[in-house]
């Protein structure tokens, strides 16, 4: 980032730039994001306005259905001043044909950022390389950076850093175990992956992870051996074992993944102050029993309102 000082604090390297994937981000930025994120939530917390964004709109398209994302997003925009704007693709030209191309041209002319949530990297992608203003990936199936930045806020809050936590995600190595490969890589973490075999992370994404923590002295492993990876833990995250679009994959990956629900004999094997995490919606007694979800160690309530004051970090960095 530059070395010029602005917008509370955060310096000006990520002004206009895209937020598609944490690799994105230095270790610098992560910090100053990380830091602005926990003061925005104080200030929020003292009932005090804090408002860079006034008159900047944020659009929102979603291909994919949303609680924690849209509701995030878009009050967040409000506290910061701004205005967030919904964009369905069945109600935009987008979804009779218009191509991103011309839309991210169209939406560049309009708007100050805009944030998607869809299936497709690619489609992500291809509407930053025509957009003119941030693009912001609020999830698509390789990627689900902005979960795992209020993850980081979250794990700093609970264990006071994040060098050397480690973090043992049980279950499908989808776009919450890449993000959390790239994010832990980037701030030193020990990130532990534990999948059946045939659901484990893409390995190019993998060999991304190993290399950033050849820099900042993260440790990553891939196994298919839960109690491995809960092991010592300081953190044990888990996810849906079937996420939207494998809905035709559910009886099968059941089956799979049963051997990796995160249960009361998993987190034994943790730390005794292991914290539990899950990016939430959560089926009680698939991936996570209901004693571990709503149980002492749970901190997903705190992790999801912490989308909210991460997010704001973000567009301030971005958009002010």
């Amino acid at each position: 980032m530059g070395a010029k000082v602005t917008k509370m604090g955060l310096e000006d390297g990520l002004s206009g730039k895209d937020f598609l994937t944490l690799e994105d981000c230095s270790q610098d930025d992560l910090n100053q994001l990380l830091e602005l994120a926990a003061i925005l939530k104080n200030q929020q917390k003292l009932g005090k306005q804090v408002q860079p964004l006034q008159g900047k709109t944020l659009g929102m398209i979603f291909e994919k259905a949303s609680t924690r994302t849209r509701v995030s997003f878009e009050t967040g925009m409000f506290q910061l001043g701004g205005h967030a704007l919904f964009l369905s693709p069945s109600d935009m030209q987008l979804g009779r044909g218009e191509t991103i191309a011309d839309t991210a041209k169209v939406l560049s002319g309009y708007l100050d950022g805009i944030m998607i949530r869809t299936y497709s990297q690619a489609m992500i992608e291809e509407m930053a390389a025509h957009a003119t203003i941030p693009i912001i990936n609020g999830l698509t199936d390789m990627y689900h950076p902005c979960q795992v930045l209020a993850d980081l806020l979250t794990i700093q809050e609970k264990k006071g850093g994040l060098k050397g936590v480690k973090v043992a995600y049980i279950g499908d190595g989808n776009n919450m175990a890449h993000s959390l490969l790239l994010g832990g890589a980037k701030m030193g973490m020990h990130i532990h992956i534990a999948s059946p075999k045939g659901y484990e992370p893409d390995p190019n994404i993998v060999e991304k992870a190993k290399h950033l923590a050849e820099i900042t002295g993260a440790q990553i492993e891939v196994s298919h051996q839960a109690e491995s990876a809960a092991s010592h833990a300081d953190v044990l995250y888990t996810d849906v074992w079937t996420s939207m679009g494998q809905e035709k994959e559910q009886a099968e990956r059941l089956a799979e993944f049963s051997p990796f629900q995160v249960n009361e004999s998993l987190c034994a094997l943790a730390k005794k102050d292991m914290v539990f995490m899950h990016c939430l919606p959560a089926h009680r007694e698939q991936e996570v029993t209901a004693g571990v979800l709503d149980g002492s160690h749970s901190i997903v309530f705190q992790q999801a309102e912490n989308r909210l004051h991460a997010q704001k970090a973000l567009l301030v960095g971005l958009m002010a």
